[in-house]
């Protein structure tokens, strides 16, 4: 799916036909509130935004989809554009910034990568909300014997750290290891690292 938001209506309808020519699926919206105001599709998709539009700016707009958690690839088109606009754009995270009158190669050229990102970002999500359902079934002892695992420490030591035998600290091992899916300390610290999870004291 392709978002296209332009204050021209003829721009808007060359866009659809030219994303419906390649099989592609185009949402058109004349202002950034207008698009706002539509729920955004679960799918790979990205958003073609013009610089300048009636009220909130596109760079204003990148800004406020970003601190909204909304993170769409963007790509900018303009028939004003200059370096330090392009710079900005870029910095904030745009795939492309094409100036008016654009060929239509560029324009398919900069959605095919704003897509293929968009599907990355979208299966890597996958993965960590599927590796949080299987943290979140550990217990809070079971979790605190995760972090010290993946931080490299030996039952020996975790066992003395937490209080507890080395062979609670085994049976709370095995758990964490069925319960996270894995089947060495290798695959689990990575997991640990997807998750963001570290051991916050020496």
């Amino acid at each position: 799916m392709v978002l296209v938001v332009d204050d021209d209506s003829a721009m808007r309808d060359a866009l659809t036909n030219l994303f419906l020519s390649v099989g592609l699926r185009a949402e058109v919206f004349g202002s950034a509130p207008e698009l706002l105001r539509c729920r955004l599709p679960n799918i790979p998709s990205c958003l073609v935004l013009d610089i300048r539009l009636p009220g909130v700016t596109g760079l204003d707009f990148q800004v406020e989809l970003s601190e909204a958690g909304i993170h769409i690839p963007i790509i900018f088109m303009t028939g004003h554009g200059d370096i330090p606009m392009s710079v900005q754009a870029m910095k904030a995270g745009a795939v492309d910034f094409l100036t008016k009158p654009f060929r239509h190669h560029e324009m398919l050229h900069a959605v095919n990568r704003a897509l293929a990102a968009d599907r990355k970002r979208r299966a890597e999500q996958k993965i960590i909300s599927e590796l949080r359902v299987l943290y979140e079934s550990l217990t809070s002892r079971e979790r605190e014997v995760f972090v010290l695992v993946t931080a490299g420490l030996v039952n020996k030591r975790i066992a003395a750290e937490l209080g507890v035998s080395e062979i609670t600290v085994k049976v709370h091992r095995t758990q964490v290891t069925r319960k996270m899916q894995t089947r060495s300390l290798a695959d689990l610290v990575r997991k640990a690292e997807t998750l963001g999870i570290h051991r916050t004291k020496p």
